[in-house]
């Protein structure tokens, strides 16, 4: 009655994908990811933030002219 083998947790884990389904479980995954993620973004704390400087307009206006296939136009709505 100690612990479980290999074959014990194959069955549970069939059940589980039984019964929730496999997309069910990759989105409960990719949810689960996110949200370490966002936790491990908000303990970088508000003092690494601060360290990163913002662009200056001179780089702003540098980094315009550097990308010279860019085309500027308007999108306008139809009538």
């Amino acid at each position: 009655m100690g612990s479980f083998s290999i074959w014990h947790w194959l069955i549970v884990l069939l059940v589980v994908v039984v019964i929730f389904g496999t997309k069910k479980l990759r989105n409960i995954g990719s949810d689960l990811g996110g949200a370490v993620r966002g936790f491990k973004e908000g303990m970088k704390g508000a003092g690494e933030e601060a360290e990163t400087p913002a662009p200056t307009s001179q780089q702003v206006t540098a980094a315009k002219r550097a990308d010279t296939n860019t085309v500027d136009v308007e999108a306008k709505s139809r009538s």
